[in-house]
């Protein structure tokens, strides 16, 4: 069978109707090289790559390098490379291998530096096991829920990242006018992102407050709204759709056009900071309001809606494990299809088992009491099980993963738990900050690794081989990511700069805010339990309607910037589906897979110009004026512009999706 010869099936991205069943791309009986020596050199190699640049690149600008993505596009170019061409499959493998970089990084430079930043010093084995240990737990949770988010919520959760993935790999792998279409798209998007994100050509965010009305608006009430105009979100609005995307930015429009102007109406008169602001209302701007603010509401709701999407689970997890268990008495089951076989689940349980006592052995090192130790390896346990399903979910429909949101919340519950066993001091921070680097690098993996197993599911590999080769790419990114942290660490300061330190500085912002955060609740400052609540009953309310409390939870906690570029696409994905529906036939059906094609082109490109931007930053001639134009330091005109080409690049999906092509 020569997967050159076919597309993804037609129900590949919508609900399956009664009785219908999907069958991948390449079947289960398909005999396609799929783990091979070839594709795991490759995904080491591209692993090891990516860990060092994005650690590097995370800890300097606050911008991890995506690995996913780019991975793929690197994959179809090194199949040439062979007589015998990689095999569609093998680049699945790579790409998942690959991929652990971006996701093993992200979990270490929102913790690990904080470390550095209070001058607890980990040493080299400490760094590397605490992203070794949260990464092969992500890996390990994830698997009982594979059958849940990638077969039975099929069409329901539209995976955007993933439906890129899964179009790079495929439309490189066919060839013809569609690869054309598809690099056209990535060539467009790269050169956009690139541009916009790393000079000074125009403005990468459009607030439109050079129109009066909405400057008055932000002004006397905080109601500002903000656009990204960048090509990757238009092109994951895209893939979202139009309904999740309303739904997304809906939590957006809450979080900043009623609650922040409500925050600011009441406390505006007020002349004492209310906790756990650090300023009065009255001196804050409405990013302010959201930091201080709204941001824990945000994390509440999806904390909330993580707690529920568990419940909506558990058939599934109840069932895996009833697999489990009857595999124990009577021994594994009778042989599944190759597309739908994971790891045996007794190898699963045997894992977490093992993680546990290594977790266990590491906590008892810091001389805490065995007491200490147990609650310590059950927080994370619960923390890592529970934000599995939380970032799965949250990367299935947004591909946004809400990782600070929940390390916050991991720092805020540990701190307060083990301060009423009398763990303080410097003893007590480095135990906090490890089971949140635990869980901060178990979500990340596991949000990335559920992008794997979806794109795996369309393509038709084998879960149990991504699940194998995903420990080797967990394992080396670990080693890697840890013992570069370790290396900066001695070179550069993290944070800020010390008193007499002549060092750099890498800024490691995310870190610095979880520094801050550990130090504030383990000298027993207040929690903010009422604006945890208050998100907690949004997500209540939503779900009482029968809404995905989720997307909006996650809408409500990422910036507006990110949720009205989401919008946008989501509205040009109904524009283009509205032509395919009046073309009808085989000319419809070209159209949507056009889109969908433009629009995986466009986060494709919009993944390579990030990466491109971040790593310019690297340099030191580097400086973001190196390019300019005349009218940049004009705001209203330089707004106007980015407005203006964002409208073409909406236009230019529109028009090539739609137009009629030779046949």
């Amino acid at each position: 069978m020569e997967a050159q010869s076919q597309t993804l099936p037609e129900n590949a991205y919508r609900p399956l109707a009664k009785g219908e069943q999907y069958c991948p791309l390449l079947p289960p009986g398909a005999n396609v090289p799929e783990l091979t020596l070839r594709s795991i050199f490759w995904g080491v190699l591209l692993c090891i790559l990516f860990s060092v640049a994005s650690a590097y690149s995370g800890l300097k600008v606050g911008q991890g390098m995506e690995a996913a993505i780019p991975i793929s596009i690197l994959a179809i170019g090194l199949a040439r490379v062979y007589k015998r061409r990689t095999s569609l499959l093998e680049n699945v493998i790579i790409t998942g291998i690959g991929a652990a970089s971006g996701s093993v990084v992200a979990g270490a430079i929102f913790t690990l530096p904080a470390l550095y930043i209070l001058h607890l010093d980990p040493n080299p084995v400490q760094t590397i096991f605490i992203c070794l240990a949260g990464g092969c737990l992500g890996v390990l949770f994830l698997i009982p829920l594979r059958r849940y988010f990638a077969c039975e919520m099929h069409g329901q959760l539209p995976f955007p990242e993933a439906t890129a993935i899964t179009e790079v790999l495929v439309t490189g792998e066919k060839g013809g006018s569609q690869a054309k279409l598809l690099v056209q798209a990535t060539v467009i998007a790269t050169l956009y992102d690139f541009l916009t994100t790393t000079f000074h050509l125009w403005k990468e965010y459009i607030d439109f407050q050079f129109i009066p009305v909405l400057r008055s608006l932000a002004e006397r009430g905080r109601m500002v709204v903000k656009f990204d105009a960048v090509s990757f979100i238009v092109g994951l609005g895209y893939v979202m759709g139009l309904r999740s995307s309303l739904v997304f930015c809906a939590g957006g429009v809450l979080a900043n056009l009623v609650l922040v102007p409500l925050i600011w109406f009441v406390g505006q008169h007020l002349n004492v900071a209310v906790y756990p602001a650090l300023l009065p209302i009255a001196q804050m701007s409405a990013g302010e309001i959201v930091h201080d603010y709204v941001r824990y509401i945000g994390v509440g709701a999806i904390a909330t809606a993580g707690i529920l999407g568990i419940f909506k689970s558990l058939r599934v997890i109840a069932g895996a494990f009833g697999i489990a268990l009857h595999a124990f008495r009577h021994g594994e089951p009778a042989e599944t299809a190759r597309t739908d076989r994971d790891i045996p689940m007794l190898s699963m349980l045997l894992g977490v088992i093992v993680a546990s006592l290594g977790i266990a052995i590491f906590f008892g090192n810091l001389r805490v009491s065995w007491t200490v130790v147990a609650l310590g390896l059950l927080l994370t346990l619960l923390f890592s099980f529970f934000f599995t399903s939380v970032a799965a979910n949250a990367i299935a429909t947004t591909a946004n993963n809400p990782a600070s949101g929940m390390t916050m919340l991991t720092i805020i519950i540990s701190a307060v738990v083990l301060l009423s066993f009398g763990l303080t001091a410097q003893t007590g921070m480095f135990f906090v900050m490890a089971i949140a680097g635990m869980v901060c690098v178990a979500l990340c993996v596991s949000g990335q690794f559920i992008t794997d197993l979806k794109a795996g599911y369309w393509i038709g590999s084998t879960p149990a081989a991504q699940q194998k080769v995903k420990f080797i790419g967990v394992i080396t990114a670990a080693v890697v990511s840890g013992l570069t942290i370790v290396m900066l660490a001695h070179v550069y300061q993290f944070g800020e700069s010390a008193v007499g330190d002549t060092r750099q500085v890498l800024a490691a912002p995310q870190a610095s805010i979880m520094k801050a955060l550990v130090v504030g609740f383990m000298s027993r400052q207040p929690v903010a339990y009422m604006l945890f609540g208050l998100g907690a009953m949004v997500t209540l309310v939503l779900e009482m309607l029968g809404k995905s409390s989720m997307v909006f939870a996650l809408g409500m906690y990422l910036p507006l910037s990110l949720t009205t570029p989401v919008l946008a696409g989501g509205f040009l994905s109904h524009l283009v589906n509205r032509s395919s529906e009046k073309a009808g036939g085989a000319r419809g059906t070209r159209i949507r897979e056009r889109g969908v094609v433009i629009a995986s082109g466009l986060m494709a490109g919009g993944a390579l110009g990030g990466v491109l931007g971040a790593a310019l930053h690297l340099f030191k001639w580097y400086r973001e004026d190196l390019v300019t134009t005349s009218f940049y330091s004009n705001d209203s005109i330089a707004q106007i512009v980015s407005a203006v080409l964002m409208l073409a690049l909406c236009y230019y999906v529109w028009s090539t999706s739609a137009k009629k092509e030779k046949v």
